[in-house]
This record gives C-alpha cells, structure tokens and sequence, in this order.
C-alpha cells in the first residue's frame, strides 16, 4: 500500500537536499511504502524484492493517472527491533539512516514510537533536480 510520504525525515531530507520550502513544494512527488506484507504460509524465494521491484517499474504511471502528478522517489519505514529490511536491500532500496523514534501525532514532543530505519527507491536518475527544483 502506498500513500503519502512522512511529512518530515531528516534522514531523507538531508539525503534529497532539499529547503523546506522545496520540501513544501514537491513532497506530493514521494509516495510512501506504508505497508508490505507477505504472509508466512507463502515461500516463494525472492518473491519480495521481485514484487517491489515490479511496483518500482509500475507506480509512476498509475500514480500520474490517478493524482495528476509525477512521483520520482519512493520511501519506506522498517521498525529495526523487529525487521532487518532485507527485502528493500535486495531490491536496490538505499538505506538512507533512521527516525528518531517520534511519529506523526507527536505534536508536543513526548510521543515515544518504536526507531525505524527509512529506505528509498528513485524512480528516476533526476529525482534530485526535480525535487529540489
């Protein structure tokens, strides 16, 4: 399932390069893995990073259908204690670095979530200039 992305990294902000306002302006162009799930009655070898390589390929038409705007960078999630993201790796995701373990709603600063480590997928090799334009 993909949606919109974190509305604050630094670890992938920091990694795109980009101002706030630059961030403002072309967040809607990241779109976020908010959920994968492979049930564990199913073992086909490689089936996840066969699957997010066929969303890669995928998502940037269906995505410019449906909202009228590109997507150049997909982004992802994975809570460290409980996944290793292995299947990101495999599948040519970048480990970008982690959150700090805050969430959304934590408006006041005292929310405590679990660290997770933040993936990213470019969908283009100009991500960068389009993001930052």
């Amino acid at each position: 399932m993909f949606g919109a992305a974190a509305w604050k990294c630094a670890a992938r902000d920091l990694w795109i390069g980009w101002t706030p306002d630059q961030r403002q302006a072309r967040l809607s162009w990241v779109a976020n893995n908010h959920r994968f799930l492979i049930l564990p009655a199913v073992n086909v070898r490689h089936l996840a990073s066969h699957i997010l390589g066929r969303v890669a390929r995928r998502i940037a038409p269906d995505w410019r259908a449906k909202y009228g705007h590109p997507v150049v960078l997909l982004e992802t999630f994975v809570e460290r204690e409980r996944f290793a993201g292995t299947c990101y790796r495999a599948a040519n995701w970048q480990a970008l670095g982690s959150t700090q373990g805050r969430s959304r709603q934590d408006r006041h600063r005292t929310l405590q979530v679990p660290v997770k480590d933040c993936y990213a997928c470019p969908l283009t090799e100009d991500f960068r200039e389009v993001l930052t334009r």
